[in-house]
């Protein structure tokens, strides 16, 4: 029985020792995974923190990137302009959303859903009916691959310093600084001659068309487009804005430094995934683990109000007695 014992425990150690190699070997991977899903958050983050609109259109704009990148790259199109058109395919995707909202006054949540619903059918349209289509990296010359992970990080990179410059110069302008105003305070935006429903289908263009450029990155990494790649899109994107927000809030400041601590976020978010599994979480449940990740870093900030709130309650009932 001892010696049963001793042979179980050792293989329950080697077992641990297996998985944490291959957590370690899957590392960068899951840093890979989590800068191009980060570009995916950065779009979130100007709907969800800037413009304070709840858009669900990303769950399929990022799906139309990815089937727009392939059917392009297939036709013999040249693999910066297939991301162009993936890019303009996801700008009318939040034009659309946009529209809805403000031309037919349908609250921006389920006017998301409705471009998300009709979004299914367009993109099986785009890939000719498929539910997949494969785009190997033996036949075309695609920027990342998960065949090349160390070139994929560093082209993911360099993505994510293009646009974190571009966003940090163009919310630094004029019609920027009234997209912010737009978000704050709609009322005082207006007040001051603003056009609020101009930039709410503005900032909704500029965010699905940031998502479905990281649908047609992601494409590229994986080998394919499926139609329902973007399910669950917006899960990761608030999980990559909510913890770059409540690990890097105090620490960056500014503002092209929060969206980096957004693509932070979402490198963490694949490592803490990439852990799980390696501990043997059964990959069936990540849709419901993702969902508790989310709940509880977005309760955190409000568990801080309140904690916070409760402190200055029994400072304030000390100073009273001791007066």
């Amino acid at each position: 029985m001892q010696r049963r014992g001793r042979r179980n425990g050792a293989a329950t150690v080697l077992l641990r020792g297996i998985r944490m190699d291959a957590f370690i070997t899957s590392l960068p991977g899951a840093a890979a995974q989590g800068i191009i899903w980060g570009i995916m958050a950065i779009g979130v983050y100007i709907t969800y923190k800037i413009l304070d609109v709840a858009d669900l259109t990303v769950d399929d704009s990022f799906g139309t990137g990815g089937a727009v990148m392939v059917v392009c790259m297939t036709s013999g199109m040249n693999i910066w302009l297939s991301m162009l058109v993936a890019f303009l395919a996801g700008c009318l995707a939040g034009l659309l959303t946009g529209i809805l909202h403000t031309k037919f006054g349908i609250p921006a949540i389920l006017a998301g859903i409705l471009t998300q619903l009709a979004l299914y059918s367009v993109n099986l349209r785009i890939m000719s009916g498929m539910a997949n289509m494969p785009l190997s990296v033996m036949k075309y010359n695609l920027l990342l691959s998960l065949r090349k992970i160390p070139k994929s990080i560093l082209v993911a990179g360099i993505f994510v310093v293009v646009l974190i410059a571009l966003l940090y110069w163009f919310f630094g302008t004029e019609l920027g600084h009234s997209l912010r105003a737009t978000g704050c305070n709609q009322a005082m935006a207006r007040a001051n001659g603003i056009n609020t429903e101009r930039n709410k289908i503005l900032g909704l263009i500029l965010s699905n068309g940031i998502v479905a450029l990281a649908g047609s990155l992601i494409t590229q990494y994986q080998g394919f487009a499926d139609i329902n790649m973007g399910r669950g899109a917006i899960v990761i994107g608030l999980a990559a804005v909510i913890i770059g927000e409540v690990v890097f809030g105090k620490i960056f400041k500014n503002f092209a430094l929060r969206l980096f601590g957004v693509v932070c976020g979402g490198v963490i978010y694949y490592v803490v995934i990439t852990l799980v599994l390696s501990l043997g979480l059964n990959a069936n449940d990540m849709k419901l683990f993702s969902a508790l990740v989310v709940a509880v870093f977005l309760g955190i900030p409000y568990w801080k109000k309140q904690l916070q709130q409760k402190n200055l309650g029994r400072k304030g009932e000390a100073n009273d007695a001791g007066n």
